[in-house]
């Protein structure tokens, strides 16, 4: 592709870029740049799920006021909505520009949403069973990491902005994503181990996790298997870019929908499931964490009463 064919009225043939000239009709799809045409309806189906997740998500978010959880989560669905519709617009025409930087931003980010909810929420969660068993104090859950995955962000933005003026082809521009998934990946996998050890060390202290409520024990199950749908996510991110964007499973779009797409429909699931409000008292102002273990256990039995009976007070 050294020599670009012309058009009739003379252009060159160009299949990517912001002056992209390419169509189906006019260039093979071997040069676009995943060079597959995406599944309609697979796109359309995933579309669909993010949009119902968002909305079980605002239901919860009102129902038991979980206004900061419910506000990254939603952010994180519309990230997503928002990525496959740009799939979509690869599926009408695979050379459209657009299309492609709205679903590598938006497909992309979509996750980091989720994960700063997992993160505020892990630290609420340690501060209300006992801060005493954590490895770094409740408030840095969140401090720490938010910040860890917004640098990764900024490697990621920047090494995307490169790569808009290339076909794919920049390998400064591969290097620089690149490094922003590995330490996204880093960083979300230190986070585990360090959720995965307060766990355990909470279940010891209570005596084993038989001794543990089953909503408490849900909860803790459902943000447990978000982190590692994440993490598998993001770590098939890595392998995938590693060969660039010309790379072998960048064009593999089973592989995509089996570790991307399902994983993080089945991540933003699981914080529906374990939503916070299981174990975290409504307040106006938002979920307020109980007064010690015992009270953290029986939270969000008694958070359905609360907020009914606030309800009836206003």
């Amino acid at each position: 592709m050294d020599e670009l064919p012309l058009l009739p009225n003379g252009q060159p043939m160009i299949p990517y870029g912001p002056d992209a000239t390419c169509t189906l009709e006019l260039c093979p799809i071997e040069w676009s740049v995943l060079q597959y045409r995406p599944d309609l309806a697979a796109n359309i189906i995933f579309l669909c799920l993010f949009f119902v997740l968002l909305v079980v998500h605002v239901v919860l978010g009102f129902r038991w006021r979980s206004w900061w959880f419910m506000g990254w989560v939603v952010c994180g669905n519309i990230n997503e909505i928002i990525g496959y519709g740009g799939r979509i617009m690869l599926y009408l025409n695979p050379f459209s520009f657009a299309g492609f930087m709205i679903q590598i931003i938006c497909v992309g980010c979509g996750p980091v949403f989720y994960s700063a909810a997992i993160y505020v929420t892990m630290s609420k969660t340690v501060e209300a069973l006992d801060p005493s068993l954590s490895r770094i104090k409740p408030n840095l859950y969140y401090i720490v990491f938010m910040a860890c995955d917004t640098v990764a962000l900024i490697f990621q933005a920047v090494g995307g902005g490169l790569s808009s003026s290339t076909s794919g082809e920049s390998e400064a521009a591969v290097d620089l994503s690149l490094a922003g998934l590995v330490f996204q990946v880093f960083c979300m996998a230190v986070f585990g181990v360090l959720m995965g050890e307060y766990i355990y060390r909470y279940a010891r202290a209570q005596g084993g996790a038989a001794a543990i409520g089953a909503r408490l024990k849900l909860f803790l199950w459902a943000l447990s298997a978000a982190v590692l749908l994440i993490l598998a996510r993001c770590a098939y991110r890595v392998a995938e870019l590693r060969g660039g964007y010309r790379g072998g499973l960048v064009s593999n779009e089973p592989l995509f929908v089996t570790l991307d797409s399902v994983l993080v429909v089945l991540a933003a699931a699981a914080l529906a499931v374990g939503h916070p409000g299981l174990v975290f008292l409504p307040t106006y102002t938002g979920l307020k964490p109980p007064k010690g273990p015992a009270a953290a256990e029986e939270a969000g039995q008694k958070g359905e009463a609360d907020s009914a009976i606030a309800l009836q007070d206003r």
